[in-house]
């Protein structure tokens, strides 16, 4: 086990999840304002969650053979600069378009910060004190799932779309407190970009790390689909709740997902992966089955809890499994791939998730989500006997 007197304050690791959470969520609940603002249609409000994520489908794998060749430290500073200032920038955009392409460069800083998270955690625990590590971080990513959409959501409806876009130049101060304050690492390999490639090309071809990354970046698909695009826009729709109230119902979920990903060692400790798996996808069906039939924006709430409850079970065990696959210098390379698929997700869901809503309306994306999340579910029992 890594010795503690090397492992980095927690601090930091969850001062870095939490920039990246904030690349979407504190803008969703003003999707319909700032689509109204700008003359866009409201099924362009995928466009702009999804360029938030693309760049991360191609840039996370290089960002964590990056990582694994010059170190931690030395990437992620780059990377929450360039999250800061563009980010920042979005709330000057005069149009549409400029917007998109702020959100692209933004989502060029923000493409490594979620795995590198996690790749720290995997270099200085293992074990059950990795499995709570990690589930302490899936923690602080639901705190900040409940408070920054409410956070952004209230800074919209007082002042502007724009207000939000402020929040995000913080980045920056994150940027120098882990410059100054998380200890320099050496780099875990000096393979160069094709050998550490073809280093895990082996996990790739056996075993069930493939469904690991698929299950990641459906899971992911589903959530920024539903839940960050379309939901807001169905709580406007169907019941007219305004910005603040979006912000406090995206973030209830969060709630609940943190219930069950703080008890992940526990959990871990005592059911088999299969079981959990089986446990999770099961939540996930249920909850946004049942989010069309609610009468009343507070039924909404309880749906979406019951999902809560499932992400919290299924997101820190993907990302637990993928961590303790493959050795120390493999790890960056590991996660940045689980995270490239899960950006991949973020991207298609939200402008596939518009295109239903478009054709067929909200109700009927959510009903779609839960066939998905079931198919998703019987994928990961059949490998769960083998993990």
């Amino acid at each position: 086990m890594p010795a503690s007197s090397a492992r980095p304050s927690v601090v930091w690791i969850f001062a870095v999840t939490a920039t990246a959470v904030s690349t979407n969520t504190l803008i969703a609940p003003s999707l319909p304002e700032i689509t109204a603002a700008l003359d866009a249609p409201r099924s362009a409000a995928g466009l702009l969650i999804g360029a938030g994520t693309l760049p991360g489908i191609a840039l996370a794998p290089i960002i964590g053979v990056l990582a694994d060749r010059r170190g931690r430290r030395r990437v992620l500073v780059p990377c929450l600069v360039i999250f800061g200032v563009t980010g920042g920038l979005g709330a000057l955009a005069p149009d549409f378009p400029t917007l998109v392409g702020l959100r692209l460069l933004q989502g060029i800083g923000s493409a490594g910060l979620m795995n590198l998270a996690i790749v720290l955690i995997g270099d200085h625990w293992e074990g059950p004190s990795r499995s709570r590590m990690i589930g302490r971080n899936a923690a602080v990513l639901t705190v900040c799932l409940s408070i920054f959409p409410l956070i952004g959501g209230t800074l919209a409806e007082v002042f502007s779309w724009q207000a939000p876009f402020l929040l995000y130049p913080v980045g920056l101060l994150t940027a120098a407190a882990i410059r100054l304050r998380l200890p320099a690492d050496q780099p875990q390999t000096d393979a160069n970009l094709g050998r550490q490639l073809r280093g895990v090309k082996p996990l790739l071809t056996a075993g069930p790390l493939v469904t690991i990354l698929a299950s990641g970046g459906v899971l992911f698909a589903v959530i920024f689909g539903l839940l960050v695009t379309v939901l807001p826009l169905y709580l406007e729709s169907a019941f007219g709740v305004g910005e603040t109230l979006r912000g406090v119902v995206l973030g209830i979920p969060a709630i609940a997902n943190m219930a069950t990903s703080l008890s992940l060692g526990r959990l871990r400790a005592r059911f088999a992966p299969r079981a959990l798996f089986v446990a999770g996808s099961a939540l996930l069906t249920i909850g946004l089955g049942s989010v069309p039939l609610m009468p009343t924006w507070v039924g909404v709430i309880g749906a979406i809890s019951v999902f809560g409850l499932g992400e919290g079970i299924l997101l820190p065990l993907l990302q637990d499994l993928a961590t303790s696959l493959g050795e120390a210098a493999q790890r960056g390379t590991i996660v940045a791939l689980f995270v490239s698929i899960a950006r991949l997700g973020q991207t298609v869901g939200p402008v596939a998730s518009g295109a239903v809503v478009t054709g067929v309306g909200e109700p009927a994306a959510f009903a779609g989500g839960a066939v998905v999340t079931l198919i998703l579910g019987t994928s990961l029992a059949v490998i769960g006997r083998r993990l």
